[in-house]
């Protein structure tokens, strides 16, 4: 079974999608060391999105939800150490 073929637009309002689960255009590019212009030009179509640049970021989102996995654990695991607090 072929996978469906995704438009140059949708690819780029995904890859915009993905750099908003970042934060924004400031942490992405932090995130991944390219220049916040170059993003922007990728997300308005000024520049392709290439199958490089689309990697990189399915392996920042990877590391991210292991980085949001152990955060979440770390609560939880404050909340059973704690007594009842009702802040």
């Amino acid at each position: 079974m072929m996978a469906a073929a995704f438009s140059t637009d949708e690819r780029r309002e995904h890859f915009a999608y993905c750099v908003q689960l970042f934060g924004g255009t400031t942490a992405f590019s932090r995130r991944l060391g390219i220049d916040e212009r170059a993003i922007r030009r990728f997300i308005n179509g000024e520049r392709p999105l290439g199958a490089g640049l689309l990697e990189e970021t399915a392996k920042a989102l990877r590391l991210l939800v292991a980085e949001a996995t152990a955060a979440e654990e770390q609560i939880v695991a404050m909340l059973k150490s704690e007594p009842d607090d009702p802040s």
